[in-house]
């Protein structure tokens, strides 16, 4: 068997800058051997005709003796679906797990007869008229709730376990994401319109293909269902191919493109206020992220 791996590195001012080298682990049954395929130097041309290298790009082959390959991975492959690894029972109890939830979100939150999703709304609409500060208001309770439980998943799942963990974390942020969602869709042709593009040709079809290529960055673990659910046990995942290959952060990116499209559509004050909530609290969930793995 074979296998190749594609490395990018900027070329540094310092080169003691790169990375220190990794080891695969070494397998007993086969022979392996390690050799150099390409290396590709990317250059940009400059306006005063000079070249300027900018990255190079090193190919590489791990042969073992059948003298074949296959891709190797330094992370993990795409989020697939891939139905011959499906088990009917996970997928039932996902279903009645998921049913259960949404009846117990309902009798709990949004019910206004039995909920306290009401009382919630109430409450923070309570400390301003202006639909603009109750909208950010909403979204920074939510950031520092959810963003507040990321930062304590590993202590959390020390003591409670990952399953425990996933489902405090789902059952705490889910009715607030619910309020907030609720809330903007109640309220989002109030406040000050700035602007009115909605009779623009073409602009109606274009930000709607751009809503729709943003859940392809919002959700690139769509399939992961098992897993948000609880029913298979929760893991870290750091994904290598796939929507990866254009951003590391791509429910971030995702993000930006919706409120962006949803914002020069409505053209409001509120749309705005919510925009700028969603896109400063997923920019502190990369940098939050990223400091995370960095521990």
């Amino acid at each position: 068997m074979a296998s190749s791996i594609l490395v990018s590195h900027p070329l540094p001012s310092r080169l003691h800058h790169f990375p220190k080298p990794r080891f695969l682990p070494h397998s007993a049954s086969k022979f392996t051997s390690f050799y150099l395929k390409s290396i590709t130097l990317r250059k940009t041309h400059l306006p005063n005709g000079a070249t300027k290298f900018s990255s190079f790009v090193l190919k590489a082959a791990n042969t073992e003796a059948d003298g074949n390959e296959v891709p190797l991975l330094v992370g993990e492959d795409s989020a697939e679906f891939v139905l011959s690894k499906q088990k009917i029972s996970s997928w039932v109890y996902f279903t009645v797990v998921l049913g259960v939830v949404l009846y117990a979100l309902n009798v709990v939150w949004i019910d206004n007869t039995t909920g306290y999703g009401k009382v919630y709304i109430e409450a923070v609409s309570s400390i301003s008229d202006s639909p603009e500060v109750v909208m950010l208001l909403l979204t920074l309770i939510f950031a520092i709730v959810h963003s507040g439980l990321a930062s304590l998943r590993d202590t959390g799942e020390k003591i409670i376990g990952e399953r425990a963990f996933r489902v405090l974390f789902a059952g705490i942020s889910l009715p607030l994401a619910v309020s907030t969602v609720v809330y903007f869709i109640n309220h989002r042709y109030d406040g000050v319109q700035l602007w009115q593009l909605q009779g623009v040709p073409g602009l109606h079809e274009f930000l709607w293909f751009s809503n729709f290529i943003s859940f392809f960055f919002l959700y690139p673990s769509t399939f992961n269902l098992l897993e948000v659910a609880a029913v298979d046990k929760p893991k870290m995942h750091l994904w290598e191919t796939g929507i990866m290959r254009i951003t590391r952060h791509p429910q971030m990116v995702g993000q930006v493109i919706w409120c962006l499209a949803h914002t020069i559509w409505i053209g409001n004050s509120v749309a705005v206020a919510a925009s700028v909530g969603l896109i400063a609290h997923h920019l502190f969930g990369v940098w939050n992220g990223d400091r995370r793995l960095a521990i």
